[in-house]
């Protein structure tokens, strides 16, 4: 199972006038550990960056799941909060959530964010929706990552012996 990570990383842009500054910006990734994390996240920056870049941190990240769409300006930070009842115990179970949602502005994020939860039996609350810091999401796509030259993965040779 991945995990979403969230990097910073800080490098030099030049604006359209063509001044050079300095910014840091996070991005979201999935992941199955902070080395996966740290070798996807030097990738995709490799790719859309000029010049040198550090990783600044990678931590984990609460959101849950990223709902993405077609179109969309800005990410958008979903909090819902929902009761269970946790049947063995007989007692009700507060559960919070976080989500991403790409959308124009916060009544389409809204609105996309209903559309996604849409499968939810359990009545929900929006707690919080607000414009994340998150600039871009990387989820991971199979077949992404090579093997190195001159590395094996580990299966291929397994039942070589047999």
């Amino acid at each position: 199972m991945n995990t979403w990570f969230e990097c910073k990383v800080k490098y030099q842009k030049i604006s359209e006038s063509g001044k050079e500054f300095m910014v840091t910006e996070n991005y979201l990734l999935d992941a199955v550990s902070f080395t996966d994390a740290e070798t996807r996240i030097f990738t995709q920056m490799e790719q859309m960056v000029r010049g040198e870049f550090s990783v600044m941190d990678i931590k984990k990240s609460r959101i849950g799941e990223v709902f993405p769409y077609e179109s969309g300006e800005w990410w958008f930070k979903a909090t819902i909060n929902l009761v269970t009842i946790d049947e063995e115990a007989g007692k009700e179970k507060k559960l919070r959530t976080i989500y991403l949602i790409m959308a124009d502005d916060i009544r389409q994020a809204l609105d996309r964010l209903e559309e996604s939860l849409s499968f939810l039996v359990i009545p929900y609350v929006v707690s919080s929706l607000a414009v994340s810091t998150i600039m871009d999401v990387f989820p991971y796509v199979p077949g992404e990552t090579a093997v190195p030259e001159g590395f094996k993965p580990v299966n291929d040779g397994m039942h070589d012996q047999d």
